[in-house]
């Protein structure tokens, strides 16, 4: 997919970027390449790949919320090279973003993309997933949390709901096999006040897979022993 693919392919989502924010996903993608020589950020590395794999992909939430075209906190919690939170920053600049990753040189990172593209109302936050919502300024504060991570919905729930403000929804994009993750996730929804409200299925263009959104709502707050210690959300599941 090239960028003009992309920008055209949006365009008939209702999501049009300017030649400025096309100019951002390109400093983005220029940053990523180069940083990705010396370190592991991702394996998609050829052009149209990254729009395709990375960028549009981090956009399909908006294909069906347009709440996320307002102005929203939204915490995007593991969020690695910055997908898809950065992306959803690029299309949506009234969005005030915190990035959350446990490993500093992906931060470091992340720091050159927000100073480069001039990116503002966006923090980085270094923190393991299960200790970033245990700490008060960050317990139950977002409209949105979105996770591209691959872990088990089970686990996502326990690491992403309890940011999640009530009211709020949790976000995780999933790829073609999600219902066997929804059927296992009755008891963690139960536990951490979450309600799955609906899932999208789409197809990636150019035959690149099928992807599956979850939309979980925050319906009651979320016990405060939720997330447990570090190692046994993945270890142990509810």
């Amino acid at each position: 997919m090239s960028p003009q693919e992309l920008q055209a392919s949006l365009i008939t989502k209702n999501i049009n970027l300017s030649a400025e924010q096309m100019q951002q996903l390109q400093q983005y993608f220029q940053l990523l390449e180069q940083t990705n020589k010396v370190m592991n950020l991702t394996k998609i590395t050829e052009t149209g790949a990254v729009y395709l794999k990375h960028f549009y992909d981090s956009l399909t939430p908006l294909f069906y919320d347009r709440q996320l075209l307002q102005s929203q906190t939204l915490a995007d919690i593991g969020t690695g090279a910055g997908f898809p939170g950065i992306v959803l920053k690029i299309a949506n600049p009234k969005l005030h973003l915190t990035l959350v990753d446990s490993l500093n040189k992906r931060l470091n990172f992340l720091q050159k993309v927000i100073d480069q593209l001039q990116l503002t109302q966006t923090k980085l936050v270094h923190a393991r997933a299960e200790k970033f919502s245990q700490q008060p300024q960050y317990r139950q504060q977002f409209d949105y949390v979105t996770a591209r991570a691959v872990a088990n919905l089970p686990v996502l729930l326990e690491l992403c709901l309890p940011a999640v403000k009530v009211g709020g929804y949790f976000i995780a994009l999933k790829g073609a096999h999600a219902q066997t993750e929804i059927d296992s996730a009755k008891s963690a929804l139960n536990k951490l006040g979450g309600q799955i409200e609906r899932v999208e299925k789409l197809e990636l263009p150019e035959d690149a897979g099928e992807r599956q959104l979850i939309w979980v709502k925050k319906i009651q707050s979320t016990p405060k022993k939720f997330p447990r210690k570090p190692g046994i959300p993945t270890r142990s599941p509810l």
